[in-house]
């Protein structure tokens, strides 16, 4: 039976947070959830805003997203880098809006600096003019990843001796930074968070699956994304022409296949890079997760119909404010 938020006005409405490593099944109990209740599930992975990666980064399918309202997914062009700010202040729209129409909003992801930002607020650094991040860009590939940090240092030292020169993307976010606002990052850095982005009751599901079966399901997903169409996805991303410090460009799965295509190595090497990679990803999520997030519910192991039932009850308890 589906169970409706509160319509009260004094009521603090809950939002759900499903974080874990990818490939831990973080999608399907979103769509469990969302089928026992009136629900919205909102995208809180960095890759799975952009249209362009629909196969890589395993954004729900077409089927899965008629099922029930999905937000944020796909939303933007690769072109268009999407910061922990920006995507905050149309997740917190989102959520605004699925509370408004009374469906639990479903928070769905793995990246930590977003659900950081969504939990306990975000730092306000001033939106960063496009123009000052295409500059960075631009001296970032004539100079190197050396010179620019040696360059960085005048405006940001204490930027350029914690990031190494191969942190290309790190680095250019230091100087745009600096470069807009005579500030340092780690001015901005330091300012106390302000709290929740919203005023509302947050209940936070981690799925942490044991290593091993974690590792064989990244392996036997990224299979299932080669004979799904990821080499085509990369070629037509790479065909684009866009900056390659474009954070997009950077998708687990894209460097190693875009080398192949470039005619470096073979494509089961490249293939086999690609699923190195993808589980060095998973590792540093769970590392993150385990010592940054506070869950109210850990389910040890992925996701699967057996976890439904419990995890179904939890949610209900949830937003019937006895969670």
């Amino acid at each position: 039976m589906a169970v409706m938020l509160s319509a009260r006005a004094d009521a603090i409405p809950p939002v759900l947070v499903i974080a874990g490593p990818t490939a831990s099944g973080k999608s399907a109990l979103a769509l469990d959830v969302a089928a026992a209740l009136p629900a919205t599930i909102i995208n809180a992975d960095s890759m799975q805003v952009y249209r362009e990666l629909r196969v890589l980064t395993a954004r729900p399918t077409p089927a899965d997203e008629a099922k029930v309202p999905h937000r944020l997914f796909g939303v933007r062009a690769a072109a268009e880098p999407c910061s922990a700010g920006r995507w905050l202040r149309l997740a917190v729209s989102e959520i605004e809006a699925a509370h408004a129409a009374e469906r639990l909003p479903i928070v769905v992801g793995g990246t930590g600096l977003y659900l950081k930002a969504l939990l306990e607020g975000l730092a306000e650094v001033p939106e960063i003019p496009e123009a000052v991040t295409r500059e960075a860009r631009a001296l970032h590939v004539r100079l190197g990843g050396v010179a620019f940090r040696e360059t960085l240092a005048a405006l940001d030292p204490d930027a350029a001796g914690r990031l190494s020169a191969s942190d290309s993307q790190r680095l250019i976010r230091a100087y745009a930074v600096a470069r807009a606002t005579d500030r340092p990052l780690a001015d901005w850095q330091r300012m106390s968070a302000p709290g929740p982005a919203l005023n509302a009751r947050f209940a936070v599901i981690v799925l942490s699956p044991p290593r091993a079966a974690l590792n064989a399901a990244l392996d036997a997903r990224f299979d299932a994304m080669m004979a799904e169409g990821a080499l085509d996805e990369v070629r037509a991303l790479l065909a684009l022409g866009l900056d390659p410090m474009l954070p997009a460009l950077k998708a687990v799965g894209v460097p190693e296949l875009r080398r192949f295509l470039d005619g470096d190595g073979s494509l089961a090497e490249a293939v086999a890079a690609a699923k190195g990679a993808t589980r060095n990803f998973a590792k540093r999520q769970m590392t993150w997760l385990r010592h940054q997030i506070i869950a109210d519910k850990v389910h040890p192991a992925r996701y699967g119909p057996e976890a439904r039932a419990e995890i179904v009850d939890f949610v209900h308890r949830v937003v019937a404010g006895s969670g």
